[in-house]
């Protein structure tokens, strides 16, 4: 017969691992929809990219098991709420209007937001400068709701599904501009296909709507996993991880305060 004390131990043992093999990893949601430099699938299928490497990065000093969880765009947030996802790391930008329904994490990246147009054109990210013209913007976006406030009326609105379909209309001249953010805009005019574009320049800031930064979007009242990730964030930040991801994919750093 084993000793009591042995027993116990073996007890305590399997209750240990009995409940790692129950802890469940944490769902990050991206966006679906191709996003490069920042999120995409590669030809065997793997997303790939900055953001990619940002969330792998953060979970691993936050020491959270993280799986990758693709979701459509539009329907995100509610996955989110839903419980079919515990986190957004897809870019999304901390605004007063998402915090109504969910919490943020600190900012992990912050860049400008651009007009892309033609090379040839005088097209200028201003009011003005886009009056008569068709500027395409993704659906579901903060930069929908910065144009519907600034632009519209003097300037037709199309709206896309992706960056990607907008991006393409561009080229193929269905529209006369583009607004997105100035990292993803800056690889494809670097591209063949974006060659023929130039970024005109960034818009004037509005916080409300553009926000304050790309955050990791957690559901309302999980503090403990927003902090985890908080930490995660500051980690990456601290040890020179976020500044060696961020020099594989950009020229400069996207961590602008």
């Amino acid at each position: 017969m084993k000793p009591t004390h042995l027993i116990a131990a073996g007890i305590a043992a399997l209750a240990l691992a009995a409940g790692a093999a129950s802890a469940e990893p944490v769902k990050i949601g991206i966006a679906a929809e191709p996003y490069p430099p920042f999120a995409s699938p590669d030809s065997a299928g793997n997303w790939v990219g900055w953001e990619i490497e940002i969330i792998e990065a953060v979970c691993a000093a936050a020491e959270l098991d993280c799986e990758i969880t693709p979701v459509a765009w539009d329907g995100i947030i509610p996955s989110l709420t839903g419980q079919q996802i515990d986190a957004i790391m897809a870019s999304m930008s901390i605004t007063e209007d998402r915090m109504q329904t969910i919490d943020f994490s600190d900012p992990y990246y912050n860049t400008p937001t651009v007009i892309v147009a033609d090379k040839s054109s005088d097209i200028t990210p201003t009011p003005e400068g886009l009056a008569g013209k068709i500027l395409g913007i993704q659906a579901s976006t903060i930069h929908q709701a910065y144009a519907q406030k600034y632009f519209e009326g003097a300037t037709e609105l199309r709206t896309y599904q992706t960056q990607d379909e907008a991006n393409q209309d561009l080229v193929a001249g269905r529209i006369d501009a583009t607004q997105a953010d100035s990292i993803a805009m800056a690889d494809f005019v670097a591209s063949d296909s974006g060659a023929c574009c130039e970024i005109k320049g960034a818009v004037a800031d509005d916080p409300v709507i553009l926000g304050k930064g790309v955050g990791a979007g957690v559901r309302k009242g999980d503090d403990a996993l927003r902090e985890s990730l908080n930490a995660g964030i500051a980690a990456i930040l601290a040890d020179g991880t976020h500044e060696a991801i961020t020099a594989k994919y950009f020229t400069e750093s996207i961590f602008n305060q």
